[in-house]
């Protein structure tokens, strides 16, 4: 499927796949989306009502590194260990990767090797980024998810359910929920009836929350 280097209303950069007319970010923001969904309604609201040493982070549909890359910028400055896990089957490009503007566009420039290192680690195999947070990229796709009670927090980036719905039902929620320890949360820049439907079925808690630029909402659920 062709895909297309394009940039969003803050600067950032995402791809845009024509044949969808789908993106793998909000042509809002990339990057104020990432920072609003996964890092303020999902990392920062998780960090205030726990402490623990080690926090463990799954994401579906790392793609380009973005969400990875900003929770590796926040929590530099924390005294916490972060066991990160990007789930993606089908992996950016080399040539996609070094038309990336992230580190300009959030002024860390100076940690652009941290983003690099990311797209540099190999498959299936931990890498300790740095001191207090280690990578594990697994290409495959996500209904062979199989994790019981390993995760504090979630951050579902999948495409819309209007291109892919098989990667929003009950049946892929079900793992989501498996995959969670108890008290963590999925959040997700989805706010879709249905969407919500379907992880209640399945036991969650859900809240709407407002969404990021251009968007009026978005979901956090709880495992109970």
């Amino acid at each position: 499927m062709e895909r297309k280097i394009i940039k969003t209303a803050d600067g950032s950069v995402t791809i845009h796949l024509p044949e969808w007319d789908e993106q793998y970010h909000s042509k809002h923001g990339a990057v104020q989306e990432a920072q609003h969904v996964f890092i303020k309604m999902g990392l920062h609201h998780f960090l205030k009502q726990n402490l623990k040493p080690q926090i463990s982070i799954l994401e579906i549909g790392f793609g380009t590194g973005l969400n990875a890359f900003i929770t590796f910028l926040e929590v530099q400055k924390l005294p916490l260990q972060f066991k990160y896990t990007g789930v993606e089957a089908y992996p950016v490009t080399s040539e996609e990767i070094a038309a990336l503007n992230y580190a300009e566009n959030l002024s860390a420039e100076k940690e652009n090797w941290a983003l690099q290192k990311m797209h540099d680690s190999p498959w299936e195999k931990p890498l300790q980024i740095s001191a207090n947070f280690c990578l594990l990229k697994l290409q495959q796709k996500f209904d062979k998810i199989n994790s019981k009670d390993e995760f504090d927090i979630i951050y579902f980036d999948a495409f819309g359910a209007r291109v892919q719905p098989e990667l929003w039902t009950e049946e892929i929620f079900k793992i989501m929920y498996a995959a969670l320890k108890k008290e963590g949360i999925l959040v997700t820049y989805s706010a879709k009836g249905s969407v919500r439907r379907a992880l209640q079925s399945v036991g969650f808690i859900v809240e709407r929350l407002p969404g990021p630029p251009g968007k009026r909402e978005m979901l956090r659920a709880t495992k109970n």
